[in-house]
């Protein structure tokens, strides 16, 4: 004899533990404290925070890009192992794989390449530039942070992630870039280098004054630092 409702026999209750978090709002759900893993990751000009949650008791694995949650396993009996998930048409996979000490290692390939390889890769088809502009109007307007980058097949120019479309117009030895980003003028210059093997060189100029280039691997170790989401 069955004590069971007919609802409620055996065959007919969840094999899966209710242990969601579906009922918690998303930016209640994300907690930096809980991240154990976090990589930046330039995708066709734009720039990407992406960051691991691991239950390490529970199993549970959570993935964000940019603060916002891409995959959610809530509960996994298997600690280690891989989850796969898409940023702008590019394939990503996040590997858990045990480490000495009961303690975890975290991968991230795209494409297929390591993240290590990937930076490589990346740092040969862009050209990054970080500047502060202050707004000449107005003393209580904060300065604002920019992020330009350049990449060299397509000549695309993104500004903070966003894909600019701005006309070059060409000069003695090159071409020149104008645009203006709160109240500071900025020119791409794109000069010969007169070398094969340099190719054209890019410089971009601030109000006249040059901008340092930056180091895309050293800032893709520092997602934080250039992502403001």
């Amino acid at each position: 004899m069955s004590f069971l409702s007919p609802t409620l026999r055996l065959e007919n209750l969840s094999t899966q533990p209710i242990m969601t978090q579906d009922h918690v709002p998303e930016d209640q759900r994300y907690n930096k404290q809980n991240i154990v893993a976090q990589w930046c990751v330039p995708i066709n000009g734009k720039m990407y925070r992406i960051e691991l949650e691991h239950g390490t008791t529970s199993g549970r694995r959570m993935i964000w890009v940019n603060s916002r949650e891409v995959l959610r396993r809530d509960w996994m009996f298997k600690l280690v192992g891989e989850d796969t998930f898409h940023i702008d048409q590019s394939r990503c996979i996040i590997r858990v794989d045990p480490a000495p000490g009961f303690k975890y290692e975290y991968s991230l390939y795209i494409d297929g390449k390591s993240h290590d390889q990937y930076t490589e890769d990346v740092a040969r088809q862009y050209r990054l530039w970080l500047s502060t502009c202050h707004s000449s109007s107005t003393s209580d307007t904060p300065p604002q942070e920019y992020r330009i980058m350049l990449k060299l097949d397509t000549l695309s120019l993104y500004v903070n992630d966003d894909l600019r479309q701005e006309e070059s117009v060409f000069v003695h030895g090159g071409t020149d870039t104008k645009f203006i980003l709160q109240d500071t003028e900025f020119v791409l210059q794109a000069r010969s280098s007169g070398n094969k093997l340099d190719g054209i060189v890019h410089t971009l100029l601030a109000n006249g004054v040059l901008v340092p280039e930056a180091k895309i691997q050293e800032i893709m170790q520092e997602p934080v630092s250039i992502l403001q989401t």
